[in-house]
Formats: structure tokens, C-alpha cells, sequence
């Protein structure tokens, strides 16, 4: 399979087009060629076509737009007021990131989560949270703004882009073990064992498989974390075909830890128990459904290339929906704090059940980096 998935009409049926040809020197001898950054006081971008910048940078069906390799750190900061086809991905996580900030601030700092102080132990699952969702978005803008620095820096800011979404998902585990998993019927011993003695007819003692969920779901998701940023990283290795699927596939397995919710919802009725977990919850969950599908699909440039090469792009598109899905969770999350701060329940956080947790997946995250960026992988487009 061609290393460029191009669409038909852009070259010979089963071949790229040739490059295009590198530009010419001066005519002049005795007069020297200026870059960019030194022809003009404000740093300028000029845009390539696929064909012009290396195999790593090329996105499928997207045909103009790149920025150079090896561009300057200060080029690099100032293409995002320029039209380039990483613009409008910086600005659709940079927006977000400006909210999550405010929201967080006057959650925590101004305490409008509570009259407790920032430090307080029953808001270390939220400071997790906080964290999660803050330096997904922040590690997004970054990998985006200076990816075309350097191909080994741009491997680099990548793999950091993926191990703050792993990163983000365990956070996640965290905030809904404290403040909504507690909460759940499903989750208390007497409840399902009613229910299932009503339903099924069977006379079970739940306390000990409950027992066991509970002491097991932390754990599991820091391996889940770990598997899941080792499974992106290679994904960007040349043998792998299907980057996209691979990546978003592994995202979503971390979302697997809020299956009790989902169960509560089918087992008992959750939508009159707790109207805002359900709506948010099944929103969000719609919202992510929309974000896959652009991500795999490639659409809309798969179906026109070239129209949507700097607005309107499917990576834009899956931005935009991973926001809306994380601002629908923090509804929901907010609103699992203030239950919790009501009636606090029998598992405390701790801050080796929180903050150990967090610096333990960091440190493992930090080794799995370093171990792809001195291994000779071979790296692919994100």
C-alpha cells in the first residue's frame, strides 16, 4: 500500500505525483537569498503542498497547507494567526483550554464547589480531574504548534499528546471513583443483591465481587493508561496501517471504566434518580460516538480533497466534539462533588489513592516516551 493515501485524480492511478522541483539559486550571485524570518520584521509561514514536506507530515486527502520542516520556534508561534492546516487545531483546543482554566479556577480557588480550602482532601479527586483535563488540551496545542520543528521533536511532542489522553482517562477513573461510583445502587451489596433475587431469582451475597470491583478499578485503569499510550506510539511505526482506528480505538478503552454507569441506567432508573448523570452521561457518550467517526472517516476531505485543507477538516471536526463530550462530563462530575460534599461516602480520598496515583502514571508514562524516542521506530503522521 502506497505510504500516502492520496484519492484518485491527484496523481497516475497507484503512484504519487513527482515533487515538485527545489527552488532554484539566485540569479544573482553576489546578492545572498533571505529566509523568511530574516526578509521580514514578523515572522511568516509559507505553505507547502503534500508533495514538498517529508512522508511524516502528510495528513491523508489533506493537499495544501503544511508549514516547512525545521521552522523556528518563533515561525512556529506565529502560524497560528496564518493559515495553515494545523491552525484551526490549535485554536479549537487553545478556546477550550481558556474555559477549562476559568472553570477549574472558580471551582477550586474561589470555592464555588464549596466553603471548603483548595487543599481539602475531599477535592484531591477533583484536582486529578482538573489536571487531566487541562494538560490534554495544553499538550494538544503544543504538539500542534511546533510539530514541524524538528521530525524528532515532533515524534516527541506527539507521544506526549498521547500519554496526556491516557493521562486524562485515568483522571477521569479517579474523579467517578470518589464522587459517583459510591452513589451507584448497582455498586451497594444489598441493592443488587434485591435486584437480582426479584429479577433472576438467584439468592446472591454481592458484597465480595462488589468488594473486589471497587479495590480493582484503580489499578486496572493505571494499566489501562499505560497499555493504551504503548499502543498509540506504535501506532505511528510504518508498518502500522490503520494509525486512526488503532488510536481511536485505544482511546475509548478507558472509557470503559464508566460502565457501572451505564449499567445503573439499564438495571435501575437512573433517569429519575439522578436526571443530570443520565443526560450528561449519554450526551457525552453521543458526542464521543461523533468525534470516532470523523477520526476514522476522514470526512469531509475524503470526500472533496483539497476544499478542506485549512478549515472545516475532519481532525478540526473530532476537536471540536472531544470538547463538547469533556464539557458535558464536567457536568456531571460537578454534580458528583456536591452529592459527595452532602453525604460524604465510606471511601475517603486519600492522597495516595489521588495524587500517588497521578505521580506514579506520570513517572511510568515519562519511561514509556523515552523508551520510543531512543528505540528506531519509524514514525508515521499523526
Amino acid at each position: 500500500m502506497p505510504r500516502r493515501m492520496m484519492p484518485a485524480g491527484v496523481g497516475g492511478e497507484g503512484q504519487a505525483p513527482p515533487r515538485v522541483a527545489p527552488p532554484q539559486p539566485s540569479p544573482h550571485p553576489g546578492r545572498p537569498l533571505l529566509s523568511a524570518s530574516r526578509a521580514s520584521p514578523r515572522p511568516s509561514v509559507r505553505t507547502l503542498r503534500w508533495d514538498e514536506v517529508p512522508d511524516d507530515f502528510v495528513e491523508c486527502f489533506i493537499l495544501s497547507g503544511y508549514r516547512r520542516l525545521h521552522c523556528s520556534a518563533q515561525e512556529c508561534l506565529a502560524s497560528v494567526l496564518q493559515p495553515t492546516n494545523e491552525t484551526l487545531n490549535f485554536w479549537t483546543h487553545f478556546i477550550p483550554l481558556l474555559l477549562f482554566v476559568g472553570k477549574f479556577c472558580r471551582l477550586l480557588v474561589l470555592r464555588e464547589a464549596g466553603d471548603l480550602p483548595f487543599h481539602h482532601p475531599a477535592l484531591l479527586p477533583l484536582w486529578c480531574y482538573a489536571s487531566g483535563v487541562l494538560l490534554t488540551f495544553a499538550m494538544s496545542c503544543t504538539a500542534h504548534v511546533f510539530s514541524c520543528l524538528s521530525l524528532r521533536l515532533r515524534a516527541a511532542f506527539f507521544y506526549l499528546d498521547y500519554a496526556s489522553i491516557s493521562y486524562y482517562g485515568f483522571a477521569s477513573t479517579v474523579a467517578y471513583y470518589y464522587y459517583l461510583l459510591p452513589k451507584l445502587s448497582l455498586l451497594e451489596p444489598r441493592m443488587l443483591s434485591r435486584y437480582l433475587q426479584q429479577r433472576l431469582g438467584w439468592h446472591v451475597d454481592c458484597s465480595a465481587p462488589i468488594a473486589a470491583y471497587s479495590a480493582l478499578v484503580l489499578p486496572v485503569a493505571f494499566a489501562l493508561a499505560v497499555a493504551c499510550t504503548v499502543a498509540c506510539c506504535k501506532s505511528r511505526s510504518e508498518w502500522c496501517a490503520y494509525p486512526f482506528a488503532i488510536r481511536t480505538f485505544v482511546f475509548v478503552m478507558p472509557l470503559s471504566m464508566a460502565c457501572p454507569i451505564m449499567l445503573e441506567s439499564l438495571f435501575f432508573d437512573l433517569q429519575d434518580h439522578n436526571p443530570t448523570l443520565f443526560l450528561h452521561f449519554y450526551r457525552r457518550y453521543f458526542w464521543l460516538l461523533v468525534a470516532a467517526f470523523f477520526n476514522v472517516s476522514k470526512i469531509p476531505e475524503r470526500i472533496h480533497p483539497g476544499l478542506f485543507d485549512i478549515i472545516g477538516h475532519s481532525h478540526q471536526l473530532f476537536h471540536i466534539f472531544t470538547f463538547l463530550s469533556i464539557y458535558d462530563q464536567m457536568f456531571y462530575v460537578e454534580e458528583g462533588l456536591r452529592h459527595f460534599l452532602q453525604s460524604p461516602s465510606p471511601t475517603s480520598p486519600t492522597f495516595a489513592g489521588t495524587i500517588g496515583y497521578m505521580l506514579g502514571l506520570i513517572l511510568c508514562l515519562a519511561l514509556v516516551i523515552r523508551r520510543f524516542l531512543n528505540g528506531q521506530e519509524v514514525y508515521k503522521q499523526e
